[in-house]
């Protein structure tokens, strides 16, 4: 078990290929970053990243055979993922978007912070302010959103969010551009800039 933790990605897929148990460690790998993704891009409830987890999961087991390693792992799922949240949206129009929420660790930090010596009002008005900049970016356009969220908040490179979206790295490029533009005018309506 240990030994399969310290594996590259490519290696489970190879591993995985030969024996179904050991899929499971790539889902533990990456259910997490896929779970923080959907729910950061879209905003979905618990519930729904579950449903769209266990059908990316699925898809990327069927389709294992097809993983080309000359693409990181990390986007193939980020993909298959990004086109079943896609999918899960078309099909279910009545779900409920929820605003862009904070990671559980944001909200341990948090109490952390009240219960230091830290300037709370300090630490506060830095929350409010991370409040309504995640408010401002689900405000943008998808197409938008998608990179910002994959760059600053995936922390994604230009090849990666390239793989990712289907896009060549020049549009991924000018998207980014476009789409850090289009915040600064949300912002800037929002008074996030003073």
């Amino acid at each position: 078990m240990k030994d399969l933790k310290e594996k590259s990605d490519s290696q489970l897929v190879t591993l995985a290929l030969k024996n179904q148990d050991s899929f499971e460690h790539l889902v533990n790998r990456y259910e997490k970053k896929l779970s923080r993704y959907v729910r950061r891009l879209y905003g979905l409830s618990s519930e729904c990243i579950e449903d769209v987890l266990q059908e990316a999961f699925i898809k990327i087991y069927v389709n294992l055979n097809d993983y080309d390693p000359s693409y990181s792992f990390s986007s193939w799922a980020y993909r298959i993922t990004h086109n079943e949240t896609v999918n899960y949206l078309r099909k279910n129009k009545k779900v409920t978007i929820v605003p862009l929420e904070t990671d559980d660790e944001e909200s341990a930090n948090l109490i952390d912070i009240l219960k230091s010596e830290i300037d709370v009002a300090k630490e506060v008005s830095r929350k409010d302010i991370a409040e309504r900049i995640r408010k401002a970016i689900s405000m943008l356009p998808d197409k938008y959103r998608e990179v910002l969220v994959l760059r600053y908040m995936e922390d994604m490179d230009y090849k990666e969010i390239s793989d990712i979206l289907r896009m060549p790295m020049g549009t991924v490029a000018t998207t980014i551009n476009r789409a850090k533009e289009k915040f600064k005018q949300i912002a800037e309506k929002m008074h996030l800039n003073s």
